[in-house]
């Protein structure tokens, strides 16, 4: 088993010093660096290392705010690292993932995590459905208005086929078959009339 040590500095100001230090006290044996901020998904250091662990290895962090960008992105690593066989220790929160009381805490984080994107989910529907009862329709706008799809049926009417109609509309033929499609269930695909 081997301990990677995975330091990271917002800026170049910054000194590493603090982090490796701790990590080096902690039994590291080698120590990887990124000079990036926490919100930059990039971080080549970390990608190494993720590459470098193997199974039984521990990646070892100062704090967990070094190692992911939000608490989202922080349990998917750990969860990866898991699933791996990698283990994973945080110094400063005493986080170790290969003692049971490191792996219930990750777990109770991944809990709050999907609860957090199932409170997400639920305030989104429930303000989609109060804008809905009160008229309102979420989503684009359509690109072909009643107003066009009036004058495509003229145009349509007139010997003009599909492609032509939607060209003098200014939309793709696509969006057009969509929308004439959504205005008449069942009737007849258009694309046959001389697309």
């Amino acid at each position: 088993m081997a301990l990677i040590g995975y330091a990271r500095l917002s800026t170049a100001r910054q000194d590493t010093a603090l982090q490796t230090d701790a990590l080096r006290k902690a039994g590291c044996e080698r120590i990887v660096d990124d000079t990036v901020s926490g919100a930059k998904a990039e971080r080549p250091g970390l990608t190494a290392v993720l590459e470098f662990l193997r199974h039984g290895d521990v990646l070892v962090v100062w704090r967990l705010d070094r190692l992911g960008r939000s608490l989202p992105h922080l349990i998917e690593v750990v969860c990866t690292l898991e699933a791996r066989g990698v283990g994973f220790w945080s110094l400063t929160e005493a986080i170790d993932t290969t003692t049971p009381r490191g792996r219930l805490i990750v777990h109770v984080f991944g809990a709050l995590g999907q609860f957090e994107r199932d409170l997400i989910r639920d305030r989104t529907n429930t303000g989609l459905a109060a804008a809905a009862a009160r008229g309102h329709k979420g989503g684009r706008k359509p690109v072909v208005t009643d107003d066009k799809l009036k004058r495509v049926r003229e145009h349509l009417a007139n010997g003009l086929n599909v492609r032509e109609a939607a060209a003098r509309i200014k939309v793709s033929k696509t969006a057009l078959y969509a929308a004439l499609k959504a205005s008449q269930p069942g009737a007849p695909d258009h694309r046959t009339a001389g697309s």
